[in-house]
């Protein structure tokens, strides 16, 4: 047990950066850059869903705390949505606003995970979630199966030879991040069955269900409802990263421990945040989404095109494997080069086991930047 000046043992094992150890170069790079380390959006949101377009005279209260689950009209707004894209027949109970999904999922990890206790984590996975497991002494258990095996049946033998008697839960990230893949539906109903075999929570994060280019998205809930909790994010939907709002839906029981997390470490998403989202979600945003989906898609393929890999069927990102590209001092050598031009990628390691592999958003600059930062990529790839 830490004493002072020690700290947490567990914290203190954490990564502070989990996307470029090198980002802090950004700010004093002469030149354009080209941050494509990180998930986020060049567009801002949509006109009336802004907080310059909120005045405290409209919204008496904005400036206020709101009640911890949520403004019951986003409550409300949520639930109308969740209907209309999985069929479930949510109610307010089954949702919780939250402090972006990131904090959803950290407080959900508060409610399932006790000290000791593994989660299973298909990898490649967003990096976060790794960190919500071990911020409340649980172990995170990354199990590769994204690009590493073809079939329900393989993923399954990989989810059993993962499992433990410590094993709690299950996670699963689609359209993944960082693959920018769809699991199959064969898939989700594989990890759907193997949480009622071994009576797991199933976590599934959706955050990118609004950008699908091709195939289709398998919402997880509406085929275990009683054991599955999902994840939502403002800032992945509409550009929303900076308000750090998002929400879960999930089992009633569930939801009201979460609750109880949520209210000891957050308290509450911001109010004047929810605001902008209720106005998202009752068509304030839909033109906006229609519009950011058909760019993202097209920036997607014209940077998969240039670096020859396959087109994203989801999501804002490519999953490149450079092995052969890597050269005395690895990846850290690599990334140092793409420094020099501006350039910021996030490495592989950073998604599970995976070290000579590169993620790159192609939504964080405008196309006509990504495109140029992308043949900046090529280029020192050899492509």
């Amino acid at each position: 047990m830490p004493r002072f000046p020690s700290s947490s043992h567990t914290i203190g094992a954490m990564k502070g950066s989990v996307y470029n150890a090198l980002a802090h170069r950004l700010a004093s790079h002469e030149g354009e850059v080209y941050p494509f380390h990180i998930g986020d959006t060049w567009m801002e949101p949509a006109p009336g869903c802004r907080m310059e377009d909120l005045s405290e005279a409209e919204h008496p209260g904005m400036h206020r705390y709101s009640g911890v689950q949520g403004r019951p009209g986003l409550l409300d707004a949520c639930v109308d949505h969740l209907r209309a894209r999985t069929g479930l027949a949510e109610e307010r109970a089954n949702v919780l606003v939250t402090a972006g999904a990131t904090g959803g999922l950290t407080a959900l990890m508060g409610a399932v995970v006790d000290p000791g206790d593994e989660v299973l984590i298909l990898a490649p996975f967003w990096p976060l979630i790794a960190g919500a497991v071990r911020t409340y002494r649980g172990t995170p258990v990354p199990v590769p199966v994204v690009g590493d095996v073809d079939t329900a049946a393989g993923l399954l033998e990989r989810l059993q030879a993962a499992l433990t008697g410590q094993t709690v839960a299950l996670y699963l990230n689609t359209p993944n991040n960082p693959t920018g893949r769809l699991l199959p539906r064969s898939w989700v109903e594989a990890m759907v069955d193997f949480a009622r075999a071994h009576d797991l929570w199933l976590i599934s994060d959706e955050v990118y269900d609004g950008y699908v280019y091709e195939g289709e998205h398998v919402y997880a809930r509406p085929l275990a409802p009683e054991r599955t909790v999902s994840a939502y994010s403002f800032s992945k939907a509409y550009g929303m990263a900076g308000n750090r709002a998002g929400f879960l839906a999930g089992p009633a029981s569930l939801i009201a421990e979460v609750v109880k997390v949520s209210t000891h470490t957050v308290y509450n998403a911001p109010t004047a945040s929810q605001i902008t989202a209720e106005r998202a979600l009752r068509g304030g945003a839909d033109a906006w989404l229609a519009n950011a989906r058909s760019q993202y898609a097209a920036a997607g393929r014209a940077a998969a095109s240039r670096l020859g890999v396959a087109s994203p069927q989801g999501s804002t990102f490519l999953w490149l494997d450079i092995a052969e590209q890597l050269g005395e001092g690895g990846m850290g050598a690599f990334l140092e080069r793409c420094v020099d031009h501006g350039l910021f990628c996030a490495p592989g390691d950073s998604f599970g086991p995976y070290p000579t592999h590169l993620r790159v958003c192609f939504t964080a600059t405008p196309p006509e930047v990504t495109a140029r930062g992308i043949d900046v990529l090529a280029g020192l790839l050899g492509r």
